[in-house]
Order: structure tokens, then C-alpha cells, then sequence
């Protein structure tokens, strides 16, 4: 069995009958039955209960005369993405706001854990990112069709009626290719700045790592942002009117 993170440990010791009950009745057999729970679910399950506990902070804490740092923080996050996401998606882009949050936070959060001892980046795992690619994948689609209708259709199908037989393949291969991008840009890099973080610290303990936790640190807050802003892109193609 694969050393594990203390908070992995943790709920294994609480919650492995749970989590291999769960597992059977999906009929999904663990790789290690004793420890259900792998670090990738923990890391992902610990940002959750670190986002929910920030959301609700900022909620019980509102004030318009005395806001405080957590209020500060989500002011500047929903102006930067409401201004990204208006920049690039256009009329309506307020609807898909609270996904576009939710996701960079998440993605942003969970990239960062790599820099805290005893954590791990979740990202670094290739399911985690594949995860995120998924849902996004589903999401732009659903709101193509919500937005345009059966007329969605078209943008798979290109600008004249005896292109369609050629076009169709060649759109679905491009949307499905958008999932690989987005997982294994997500993966590499993180998986990549884990690799040559520890690679030093094993190797030379202070000082030279240092500059390379800083790099991580930029590659963590730019591949989060890059996720953000490509599935803003396929946002707004989903759901333009003009196909």
C-alpha cells in the first residue's frame, strides 16, 4: 500500500467500512481495500471543506461598513471573474458566474496544497484534472443547447449543407480532443512542479528550493487561470447565437 497523507490516513481509520460500501455497491473494487480513500479524494474533499467553511464566512460576516479580509477577498474574486467572463462570453454572462468561481477557486486551492507539508496537490493526479475537464465539458454543451436549442446542432456541421458528412467528425473529434487538452495541461505542469519541488528539497534542503516553490506558487496560480479562461471560451462559443 502507497504511503499515504495524514488527513488520507485519517479518514481511511474513520471511513473506510463507508467508503468500500460505497465502492461495492457501484461494483468498483479498490486498489487497496484496508485504504479506500486515496490522498487524490482526500486532497479534493479537504478543499471542499476549506471552500465551504470560506463561503460560509463571508456570508455570516457581510457588511457594507465594516467588511472584513475574508469579504475583501470574495469582492476582488467576483470582480475578477465577472470582468473576465463579460470580457469574453458577452450578454449573460452572469449566469455562469457562480460555476466559473467555484471552479477557478477549486482548481486554484487544490494546485496550492502541493506547497503546504504534509499535502499533497490533488491536480498532480491525472483523474482529479480529467474531472474537471468532464464537467466543464458537460456544462458548456448543456448550456449550448439550453441557449440555442436543436440549432446547436449546427455549429457541429459547418457553413454549407454538402460539407456536413466531413464537418460533423471533424467537430466532434475537436470537442472531444478540448477534454484531453484541458486534463493534461492541468496534469503536467502540476505533476511536473511536484516532481522538481521535491527533487530539491531531497537533494539540497534550504535555499535553491525555495526558488522553486516560487515557481510553483506562479505555475499553480497561472494553470488555474488558464483553466478558468478556456472554459470561459468554450462558454461563450456554446452559447453564441450566430452559428
Amino acid at each position: 500500500m502507497p504511503t499515504q497523507t495524514l488527513f488520507a490516513q485519517f479518514l481511511n481509520q474513520h471511513f473506510d467500512g463507508f467508503a468500500n460500501s460505497l465502492l461495492n455497491a457501484l461494483h468498483v473494487k479498490p486498489a487497496f481495500p484496508q485504504a479506500p480513500i486515496t490522498d487524490s479524494f482526500a486532497m479534493e474533499f479537504l478543499v471542499f471543506v476549506v471552500l465551504i467553511a470560506y463561503f460560509v464566512i463571508v456570508r455570516a460576516s457581510l457588511s457594507v461598513e465594516k467588511p472584513n479580509a475574508a469579504q475583501h477577498l470574495a469582492e476582488m474574486t467576483h470582480e475578477f471573474v465577472s470582468e473576465q467572463s463579460e470580457s469574453i462570453i458577452g450578454h449573460g454572462y452572469e449566469r455562469f458566474a457562480s460555476y466559473l468561481t467555484a471552479l477557478v477557486l477549486f482548481i486554484l486551492l487544490a494546485n496550492l496544497m502541493g506547497l503546504v507539508p504534509g499535502l499533497k496537490s490533488p491536480t498532480a493526479d491525472p483523474t482529479v484534472p480529467l474531472g474537471f475537464a468532464l464537467v466543464t465539458f458537460i456544462y458548456y454543451h448543456y448550456h449550448g443547447l439550453r441557449s440555442n436549442g436543436v440549432g446547436y446542432i449546427k455549429q457541429f456541421l459547418g457553413p454549407v449543407w454538402w460539407l456536413y458528412p466531413l464537418m460533423l467528425p471533424i467537430e466532434l473529434i475537436s470537442h472531444l480532443a478540448r477534454v484531453l487538452s484541458l486534463t493534461v495541461r492541468l496534469y503536467a505542469n502540476m505533476f511536473a512542479g511536484d516532481l522538481v519541488t521535491l527533487a530539491f528539497f531531497s537533494l539540497i534542503p534550504l535555499g535553491i528550493p525555495l526558488i522553486f516553490l516560487g515557481l510553483h506558487l506562479g505555475v499553480a496560480v497561472v494553470q488555474a487561470y488558464v483553466f478558468f479562461l478556456l472554459a470561459s471560451i468554450y462558454l461563450s462559443l456554446a452559447v453564441a447565437h450566430d452559428h
